[in-house]
């Protein structure tokens, strides 16, 4: 029999940019930068150009680490067999917990400061969850997940 109270959330960063913005901002800094760095060099300042030169690239690769990272995802489902949470890092790989929802507990700072961590723990196993989330999506996520397990029913 299913439990009462079934829930499932997936979790997830905001993204910078889609991928037609990206080569957008590219495109556009390394335009502006040559332009920019041109100017200097035409007036004899070739150091500026230079470092305009190794800049522009770097923040280029910056900028895709940032899009690389927001592929991160932390599904939470209760059913009847358990509390499940799967985390998949950027790059695919995954790793998977389960926690038996009678003697889970969910801890957040109430209301949220900064700082606040958002942790699931169950018979000496302690999991932080949504450290790219801003602390009153935490609160919310927090407040959802507590009102399902205290609604869980596995009979």
């Amino acid at each position: 029999m299913p439990p009462s109270a079934p829930f499932e959330a997936t979790l997830y960063p905001n993204g910078p940019l889609p991928a037609q913005g990206f080569w957008l901002l590219a495109c556009g800094t390394l335009l502006a930068s040559s332009a920019i760095g041109g100017g200097f060099f035409l007036a004899g300042a070739w150091p500026v150009a230079g470092i305009m030169g190794v800049e522009v690239p770097l923040f280029v690769v910056l900028l895709a680490y940032a899009r690389r990272t927001t592929r991160r995802r932390e599904l939470v489902r209760l059913d009847e067999e358990g509390l499940h949470i799967q985390a998949i890092d950027p790059y695919g790989r995954t790793r998977r917990w389960r926690f038996e929802p009678s003697w889970t507990r969910v801890h957040m700072d109430d209301p949220p400061r900064r700082a606040s961590r958002l942790v699931v723990t169950s018979r000496g196993q302690s999991l932080a969850l949504g450290h790219f989330l801003t602390p009153e999506e935490k609160l919310d996520f927090a407040r959802a997940l507590k009102a399902a397990l205290r609604d869980y029913r596995p009979f």
